[in-house]
């Protein structure tokens, strides 16, 4: 179950965030008793640090949670998760400390420290429990928290329950929770009605690709989202080395991040209309593979050279824009686990995004501050272009040389979103190592930043 606050009571322990600077102060205000415990447990008001404060009685009195100073904040997202993280199970309030404008972030932080991902494990007991504090949108908070383990869930559960066909139960289930409408068009019907790619790149695998299509709202500026949902990824013929493969599962990450956008949408009940598109598929080796040196037509009618199999994400997407720009939305969004330069380029934890429009960034730098979701800008650098364009095709999915990986991938999706405004994030969707309210495992990346942003960018 996504986590929720814990429902108001009087019992609920006072958390006190103590900052580093004001340590002295604070502890000086208290009796004795708690000024004598809290210097000898070494509680400083350091980032992290947690201690708990016996009564007379010797039941818990209050909580502190270190608040630390700015340049350690500055180092983490979710500060009091860390704290939360230290306490003993039981029911918290924030009482004091916790600055008026970081009580949604630090209270989303502190929700998601209780995710846990038990599908195939029993489940752990439960950790420390707050009850939201006065002053945020407990619902929102919530509903966000929500959206995080529906993407988090679908990225770590294992390709063996994560095809094609599980990746579509999922969208139908989202629909059906908030009353959206999803069609597929699967296996053959993809080449029977011009989706090409897809099918191309999923025929290898005995689970048939899919186009997935859900729509949700009557009214308001039309957005389509597009995720790649590449279940698992061999890299095809060109196979990836067992180091590369191993975290294949997450290779729909992009997908699992619009279904997590689209839940925030609809939970909010945004004036707009959305469409998301998931081109599903497993990137396998068998016969039918495709190969090396293949010239595929696209269903936008250019054609592309495959200069390597396992940049297979591309093609998919391609289709998917392809037909989102028929519609013409007002926004057209892709998100997609697309390239390792990406990842050289800003590392697991920022995810970059492509936009030609400056007023667009700015919007989605803004939700990214509001939201601990950071982003980071890279251009859509146009003299770059004839490094997709192979002598032989229209377009090459795999440039040789190996330069500017993520920004060649982003410039080949944008020939397919023809004249939309477009915006292309090349996320990671995984947190290698543990982080307040961030297991290790799939994550996020983005979807916060742009659910933040969207009144901006579509004018809501």
């Amino acid at each position: 179950m996504p986590p929720v606050f814990a429902v108001p009571s009087p019992d609920a322990c006072p958390v006190h965030a103590v900052a580093s600077g004001t340590f002295e102060s604070w502890l000086s205000g208290q009796p004795q008793r708690v000024q004598a415990w809290v210097s000898a447990h070494g509680f400083s008001g350091a980032c992290g640090q947690a201690l708990t404060v016996p009564g007379a009685d010797g039941t818990i009195e209050m909580a502190l949670a270190g608040y630390g100073c700015a340049a350690q904040r500055a180092r983490r997202r979710f500060v009091l998760a860390e704290a939360a993280q230290n306490l003993p199970a039981g029911t918290y309030r924030i009482a004091s400390g916790l600055p008026a404008e970081d009580a949604a972030t630090e209270s989303l932080g502190w929700l998601l420290t209780a995710y846990r991902f038990d599908r195939y494990k029993a489940a752990e007991a439960a950790g420390a429990a707050l009850t939201a504090p006065d002053g945020i949108d407990a619902n929102a908070i919530e509903s966000l928290a929500a959206a995080e383990c529906l993407t988090r869930d679908l990225i770590n559960t294992p390709a063996s329950d994560m095809g094609p066909a599980e990746l579509q139960a999922a969208a139908e289930g989202l629909a059906q929770d908030f009353g959206a409408e999803v069609s597929t068009i699967p296996g053959a019907d993809l080449l029977k009605q011009n989706f090409p790619l897809i099918h191309t790149v999923g025929r290898a695998s005995d689970r048939a690709p899919r186009l997935i299509d859900l729509r949700w709202g009557r009214s308001g500026p039309r957005l389509t989202l597009v995720g790649k949902g590449v279940c698992f990824d061999t890299g095809g013929l060109n196979l990836k080395p067992g180091n590369s493969m191993a975290l294949m599962k997450k290779d729909m990450g992009g997908a699992a991040n619009v279904l997590g956008l689209a839940r925030m949408i609809m939970a909010a009940g945004l004036d707009l209309q959305l469409r998301v598109l998931i081109p599903a598929v497993e990137n396998s080796v068998s016969g039918p593979a495709f190969r090396p040196g293949d010239v595929l037509t696209s269903r936008k009618g250019l054609t592309v050279e495959v200069n390597n199999t396992d940049a297979e994400g591309r093609l998919v997407l391609a289709d998917a824009l392809a037909l989102a720009a028929e519609e013409a939305p007002e926004l057209l969004i892709s998100m997609a686990t697309l390239t390792g330069a990406a990842r050289v380029a800003v590392g697991p934890d920022l995810s970059p995004f492509y936009t030609d429009h400056d007023g667009d960034a700015a919007a989605l730098a803004a939700g990214a501050g509001r939201t601990a979701d950071p982003v980071w800008r890279l251009p859509f650098h146009a003299p770059y272009e004839p490094m997709i364009e192979p002598g032989i095709a229209d377009l090459d999915n795999a440039p040789a040389g190996g330069f500017a990986g993520s920004i060649t991938a982003a410039l080949f999706l944008r020939r397919f979103a023809g004249d939309c405004r477009y915006m292309h994030f090349d996320i990671y969707g995984w947190t290698p190592g543990a982080a307040p309210g961030r297991p290790k495992g799939g994550t996020g990346q983005g979807a916060r930043a742009l659910f933040a942003a969207l009144p901006d960018l579509l004018e809501l």
